[in-house]
């Protein structure tokens, strides 16, 4: 008899156990969703026909491209920044007469970096033109943060860059951060969207 007593009791302790794993499993499942949601609302895919014509055409991946929009201007293509960038992958006045003269196109006007078509048009001919510059996607970003010419002062000082090709620090904090919210949302994207 006092052995029956003891299995009765332990019934109800193996019965709560499960319930409890049951309940923590459910929200675990429930938690997964709502921050996969999350992150797909705060990455979003946006003007993807652009996005993957003009990156396929310039060679370059289009997780980067979202990337960049997601953090320059939050897809929002009306975006100014404080220095006067514009638009959706955060064109200077400068930069989009270099691109323009390279790309030998001479209706353009700066006015145009607030249309997203053009704008991800001259932001990927610059993504596409640093990578081969670079090589890789850090040092591009770098660049694109900072200036080709800031790069390569960096590149060609061995304090900064050990091997000439890989940036071992940045030493601009700006550019540090920036260069890391790109790789950070870039990986976002890879892991949200990415095929296999």
């Amino acid at each position: 008899m006092t052995t029956r007593k003891r299995r009765n009791r332990g019934k109800p302790v193996v019965i709560g156990l499960i319930a409890v794993l049951i309940i923590a499993l459910i929200a675990a499942v429930g938690l997964y969703f709502a921050y996969d949601r999350y992150l797909r609302s705060s990455h979003p895919i946006k003007y993807e026909n652009y996005v993957e014509r003009y990156a396929r055409d310039n060679h370059i991946d289009k997780y980067l491209v979202y990337a960049v929009i997601k953090t320059e201007s939050g897809f929002k293509p009306d975006a100014v920044s404080n220095v006067g960038a514009r638009g959706l992958m955060q064109i200077m006045e400068d930069t989009f007469d270099w691109i323009k003269f390279r790309t030998d196109d001479e209706d353009a006007m700066y006015k145009d970096m607030y249309d997203p078509q053009t704008n991800i048009k001259y932001g990927c001919f610059l993504l596409g033109y640093l990578y081969d510059e670079f090589g890789n996607v850090e040092t591009a970003m770098a660049a694109y943060h900072a200036g080709r010419g800031q790069v390569n002062e960096w590149l060609a000082d061995s304090s900064i860059s050990s091997d000439g090709e890989h940036l071992d620090t940045i030493p601009i904090p700006d550019t540090a951060h920036y260069v890391d919210k790109i790789t950070k949302a870039m990986d976002v994207y890879v892991k949200l969207y990415g095929q296999g």
